[in-house]
């Protein structure tokens, strides 16, 4: 199963990071559709999640290019049969799908390339338009669903809190947060290949979320004079269209709508089109043929494929924006190879934050028993003092038994290494605990002027 999938493991403490996703690369619009989590599902899906065997924390993201789950957990999650497949078999009986749909179609990332991956993609530099900044809210939703669901726990937190302030260095230190380049924007550049100017356009916009508000600033900005805002919820489409200057239908006055627009973008959040074949058709008889575009940027399809069949409709889905997307890649090249040596950076410090983590219970253990070994110590000197010991003999007698309690153990280990020939053992030892001669006098030099 999966066999191209490459899972890095750089495993530094008892739980596992594990990321299994699909995005624009790996499925097709409708496969993704499909696969992904409307916001009230991801309440309750989080929490399946974290009812399988293994999982302890999770977090969903899902986009219309993406669905990633982000689970941490035991060890095992990381190997396919104790992680991946039953993840993968999760994901197909959630959302009704037949087993082994998902085959070749699904990415796994385990520990330090998933934290790798987490900074791509919420950087914008795995998205479909590189660099495109709507990501990162993105992620921010899904890292606080996850911690009102309480499904956040302290890895994926620490791994998310890291990922965040290094989608801060990249937009910082690069280029490629400069002159966005947004699905929203693309989709307004697209219709400027139908029309050669926008003065005497009006465009009907369908949805009244992010995406749809972001095309209408846009259409604003390149000069289309008329936008009608269609949408479920009309108080929505009504704040919107405040805002841009527009006005505010219902889903209901759609086919009136349709035969005044010259543009039509859509993105709701129905499960089924909300655009039919008959309903557009119906339109281009009432508007004479003229010249129709259409950009369907939902998921799932806002508008029926088949409409595309109709002349002179000029019908886009997210897949067909690939020419001007890989324009937009190739010219923000350099920024991105940029943010690929910030992110190395930032993987360079989890690994270190990783090692301190991996060392302090090793840290815990042998403070633990020195204070058991002071404990003891100084019980013995207050004893003796109570007896009416000279004080000064006590403070002898404990500086001796402290340093020969704390010493032993290692020094046992030194001569054991010793006798093994363990060469490593005893460089280390003397890199950590051995001071340098010279060191050790400046120190006792500073010490007497200080005095």
């Amino acid at each position: 199963m999966l066999p191209s999938r490459s899972v890095l493991m750089i495993t530094t403490d008892a739980m596992t990071l594990l990321i299994l996703g699909m995005n624009h690369r790996t499925a097709s619009q409708e496969l993704r559709g499909r696969v992904s989590f409307s916001d009230a599902q991801k309440a309750s899906a989080l929490q399946a999640l974290v009812a399988l065997d293994g999982v302890a924390e999770a977090v969903i993201v899902s986009t219309c290019n993406r669905t990633e789950l982000y689970v941490s957990g035991s060890p095992q999650l990381a190997t396919v049969r104790g992680g991946i497949e039953p993840l993968q078999h999760w994901l197909e009986r959630y959302h009704d799908l037949p087993a082994g749909a998902l085959d070749d179609h699904l990415y796994a990332h385990a520990d330090e390339s998933a934290v790798a991956h987490t900074i791509r993609v919420a950087s914008g530099l795995d998205s479909l338009v590189l660099g495109e900044p709507q990501i990162f809210g993105q992620f921010k939703q899904g890292y606080q669903c996850a911690q009102d669901s309480g499904t956040l726990g302290p890895r994926l937190d620490s791994m998310f809190q890291h990922a965040f302030s290094a989608v801060k260095q990249v937009r910082s230190r690069t280029g490629i947060g400069e002159h966005t380049v947004s699905v929203a924007y693309t989709a307004v550049q697209l219709a400027g290949r139908i029309f050669d100017h926008f003065e005497r356009a009006t465009a009907l916009l369908v949805g009244a979320g992010e995406t749809i508000a972001l095309v209408a600033r846009h259409l604003k900005e390149a000069g289309v004079p008329r936008l009608i805002i269609a949408n479920r919820t009309v108080s929505r489409a009504e704040a919107l269209a405040r805002e841009v200057g527009g006005e505010a239908v219902s889903l209901d006055a759609l086919p009136a709508a349709l035969k005044q627009a010259d543009i039509v973008i859509s993105s709701t959040a129905s499960p089924t089109p909300v655009l039919t074949y008959d309903m557009v058709r119906a339109s281009m008889k009432a508007r004479r043929y003229a010249p129709l575009f259409m950009a369907d940027i939902a998921v799932p399809c806002d508008i029926e494929p088949s409409v595309a069949k109709l002349e002179d409709v000029f019908l886009y889905s997210l897949d067909d924006f690939n020419d001007i997307i890989d324009d937009n890649r190739r010219s923000r090249e350099q920024a991105a190879n940029a943010a690929e040596l910030v992110i190395e950076q930032s993987l360079q410090q989890w690994r270190v934050a990783c090692r301190l983590r991996s060392i302090g219970p090793m840290i815990q253990r042998h403070r633990e028993q020195a204070e058991q070994v002071r404990q003891a110590a100084e019980a013995q000197a207050l004893a003796q003092l109570a007896r009416g010991h000279s004080p000064e003999e006590v403070i002898q007698r404990l500086s001796h038994q402290l340093t020969n309690r704390l010493l032993h153990g290692p020094t046992t280990r030194l001569r054991d290494a010793s006798r093994e020939q363990r060469d490593d053992i005893l460089t280390a030892f003397e890199h950590l605990l051995l001071e340098e001669p010279a060191a050790a006098t400046s120190e006792h030099q500073q010490g007497t002027r200080s005095r």
